[in-house]
């Protein structure tokens, strides 16, 4: 049962709509600002990634660099700690892939892409 209750720790942490998606901007592009992370996401308005944001940085995964001038400039990387995830969501990207051509060859692509839309 105690593995179980890590499991969901981990999971805790990238469980949401964005946070993978955060989180795989940042590891794919390095340090990005919040305009750029805004457009790199399309969907995602200011409030949630804001929040997804803070949670992130709360656990550490996210580093928050804010730079005191005018206009004020934050900039947002993976930390240290978080670099420990790439490996985590590459693999479950690569699954997602993978995942998509098989129900793509089992269903088609149609419904597949009906399927999507549905959940977006």
């Amino acid at each position: 049962m105690k593995e179980y209750c890590k499991f969901e720790s981990a999971l805790h942490i990238l469980v949401g709509k964005w946070k993978p998606v955060i989180l795989l901007q940042l590891i794919s592009n390095g340090t990005m600002r919040f305009s750029e992370l805004q457009k790199a996401i399309p969907g995602i308005n200011k409030k949630m990634l804001t929040q997804q944001l803070r949670e992130l940085e709360y656990n550490d995964i996210v580093h928050r660099e804010v730079y005191n001038q005018i206009p004020p400039k934050v900039e947002y990387s993976i930390s240290e700690y978080g670099k420990g995830l790439s490996t985590v969501l590459q693999a479950l990207n690569d699954w997602g892939v993978a995942h998509m051509e098989h129900m793509d060859t089992l269903y088609g692509a149609d419904r597949l892409r009906n399927e999507s839309d549905e959940l977006s």
